[in-house]
């Protein structure tokens, strides 16, 4: 395709600076960035793939914050991280061999569930509640199941995650959010993988939105730190129901 103009590519990327804010609260970026990338005129497998492009770069940034904040480290997510990285990729392969018609008929069902769940559930809030299993369980049934849903399918990745970290976990808003952002990035990056072997990726494009991304990722954590379930838990509800919507009204989800 030809090169975008200077003003689309900053138009572009102050999209993208928003998108990542408010997906280092809530996820669910990709609402502001994939209909953009479309917009400007990419066809949808090159949306697609430099979506994951800079989406990976705002999911880092909102990670390295947490870290830095001593709210998660790289050490006690490993085991989650690779189970996530093996079903994303797995994901990642199988799209391009399975229909996707069945998820996107299930998909508005579970995003309802987390929209109900977020509201009424007292366990969303910055304490922590009960932990009903251990991390390695977790990791195993909650990473590779969300990272294979994410690297097929993929809306809703975070608000799933985030929804099993408390709900399974028993962490707060806070905790829940910084560890979902690694395992974002764990995913975000091994369909990126996959899709820069494909040469599916436009970098002129996807670099300038992944420097806003990362400075939106970056105060979007800070934010989260500074406000916790005060800010998470109405910014979780909003997103679960845009994407309800977003998925029911486009089969498929085709051009997540």
């Amino acid at each position: 395709m030809e090169l975008l103009s200077p003003e689309i590519l900053l138009l572009l990327t102050l999209v993208a600076f928003i998108a990542g804010f408010v997906d280092a609260i809530a996820g669910g970026g990709g609402l502001l960035t994939v209909p953009a990338l479309l917009a400007a005129g990419l066809p949808p497998a090159q949306a697609l793939a430099t979506n994951k492009l800079q989406g990976s770069f705002g999911s880092l940034a909102a990670a390295l914050h947490f870290v830095r904040a001593g709210y998660v480290t790289w050490r006690e997510m490993r085991l989650a991280i690779v189970c996530t990285f093996v079903g994303a990729a797995a994901g990642a392969l199988a799209v391009q061999v399975l229909e996707r018609d069945v998820l996107g008929r299930v998909v508005p069902v579970l995003l309802i569930f987390a929209t109900l769940y977020f509201v009424f559930s007292p366990r969303v809030s910055d304490v922590h509640g009960a932990r009903r299993i251990g991390d390695g369980v977790f990791a195993l049934l909650i990473g590779t199941c969300v990272g294979f849903y994410d690297g097929f399918f993929g809306p809703g990745t975070g608000s799933f995650f985030v929804l099993a970290f408390i709900a399974l976990l028993g962490l707060s808003a806070r905790v829940a959010t910084a560890r979902t952002k690694i395992l974002n990035f764990t995913s975000n990056f091994a369909a990126l993988l996959l899709f820069v072997l494909g040469g599916k990726v436009l970098w002129t494009v996807g670099l300038p939105m992944a420097a806003g991304q990362f400075i939106g990722g970056r105060l979007g954590a800070g934010v989260v730190i500074g406000a916790g379930a005060r800010v998470v838990k109405p910014m979780l509800v909003a997103v679960s129901l845009l994407l309800t919507l977003k998925v029911a009204l486009e089969s498929g989800g085709r051009l997540w």
